[in-house]
């Protein structure tokens, strides 16, 4: 499943990405700077979205067959490692941002994932975020999320449908300084809700 989803996964997500999330990347990271790490970069969505003032970029990816496909498309001097979020190889206050985009949902532990994220940030650093979430206002659809689940983990990477990633986010103490939802077009209706923001590390206090 790991090699037919790597290769299929650029043209299975193209509606989406042409409809609106390429536009919420190229939002989202317009303001990055300085030192970032980008977790479960995938096939590299994200490359071309990153703007000059990123002085180094680190990208971790554990599954090798989407690293094949992240390396054919990363710059020179792109640092690309394999590593789970779970388990970080850096040491704290390493990064000035966190980069997670549509990747949360499938961590095998998003509180020990989330709990590597704000050890590596420097204090006042951020996560960045687009992360599909459980429908939490709709419950119709949260109940086809919540069947359908099962049989969707094991097609899509371990992607889970009922996450609520934005609750995870502030429970790993992590304060939000923005948050938007809105729906992902053209994907389908159970992966539709979304979530996407900045959540900053607080400084430390004297």
């Amino acid at each position: 499943m790991s090699r037919l989803l790597a290769a299929v996964y650029d043209r299975w997500m193209t509606r989406s990405e042409v409809a609106c999330l390429a536009s919420w990347r190229a939002e989202l990271l317009a303001g990055l700077r300085g030192v970032v790490l980008e977790i479960g970069a995938g096939t590299g969505a994200n490359l071309h979205h990153y703007p000059p003032a990123v002085r180094r970029l680190v990208l971790c990816e554990p599954d090798r067959f989407m690293r094949a496909h992240l390396a054919g498309k990363a710059a020179a001097g792109t640092e690309i490692l394999d590593a789970p979020v779970e388990r970080l190889p850096f040491a704290d206050a390493t990064f000035d941002a966190v980069v997670s985009t549509l990747v949360l949902c499938s961590v095998a532990d998003p509180r020990t994932a989330l709990a590597e994220i704000r050890r590596v940030l420097r204090p006042g650093g951020q996560l960045y975020f687009i992360e599909h979430v459980a429908a939490e206002d709709d419950r119709g659809r949260l109940r086809w999320q919540r069947w359908l689940e099962p049989v969707w983990r094991v097609i899509a990477g371990n992607c889970h449908l009922t996450r609520r990633t934005e609750a995870a986010i502030e429970g790993a103490g992590l304060v939000l300084e923005e948050v938007r939802r809105e729906s992902v077009r053209k994907a389908l209706p159970i992966v539709r809700p979304s979530i996407r923001g900045r959540a900053r590390k607080a400084a430390a206090t004297a």
